[in-house]
């Protein structure tokens, strides 16, 4: 019986120098806390790893995390429903402002009326395609290319944004890649990268135009609220 007792003891404090709680000596050795205490108290109490006080932060902070990501989602779901279904109207004004945030526009110094818009958010690619359709702009005027990190997997990207568009990828322009600079640290590398879909209307000078027009209409429809 003193035998085991002392086995206990060593046993105790070896798990103590390895940095182990009372808690968990308690569990491993089915002994009670009070004698764990009396054998290891002249043991400098253990320093927790980087890695232990990490899990231990996010462990205090993961309640508050959570609801925080639960009131996120409450608030956007919210807004979300305020917009309801859409009008022609309000998807015709949405589409002329956010192709005047995002389009390609024509420079004084380089004259270029053609209807051009470039994203990596597929919800504005849908938006803007939407817009097209509500123009009445031809599918068989739109072109469909795929910009991209040389390094990306630009298979896996060119489908994304075939199946998106609702076209094959063999109708996509060929794609345009992006050269590897060893000096500059990369970002987007995780498997939510897809580069970027642009897409062009052919024969667009006229609606290049009219969104012009549009977009003044606007300013100036706005200015007059003031």
């Amino acid at each position: 019986m003193v035998q085991a007792k002392t086995e206990l003891q060593q046993r105790a404090r070896e798990l103590r120098r390895a940095g182990r709680t009372y808690d968990e000596i308690v569990a491993e050795l089915g002994v009670s806390k009070s004698s764990v205490s009396l054998w290891v108290r002249d043991l400098p109490k253990p320093q927790k790893t980087p890695e232990q006080m990490h899990a231990m932060r996010e462990a205090r902070w993961a309640p508050h995390r959570q609801r925080q990501a639960i009131a996120r989602q409450r608030d956007k779901l919210s807004a979300a429903h305020e917009i309801g279904r859409m009008t022609d109207r309000e998807l015709f004004l949405v589409g002329v402002g956010l192709y005047w945030s995002e389009g390609a526009k024509s420079k004084p110094h380089r004259l270029s009326e053609r209807a051009t818009f470039i994203n990596s958010d597929p919800d504005m690619i849908q938006v803007y395609l939407a817009w097209l359709a509500l123009l009445g702009v031809e599918p068989e005027r739109i072109q469909y290319r795929v910009t991209i990190h040389e390094k990306a997997d630009i298979g896996r990207a060119e489908q994304f944004w075939a199946d998106l568009a609702g076209i094959n990828v063999a109708d996509l322009e060929k794609t345009t890649l992006k050269k590897h600079n060893p000096k500059t640290v990369r970002k987007n590398v995780d498997e939510g990268y897809r580069g970027c879909l642009v897409i062009n209307v052919r024969r667009s000078a006229d609606l290049y135009r009219r969104i012009e027009g549009w977009w003044y209409g606007i300013v100036v429809g706005a200015k007059a609220t003031i």
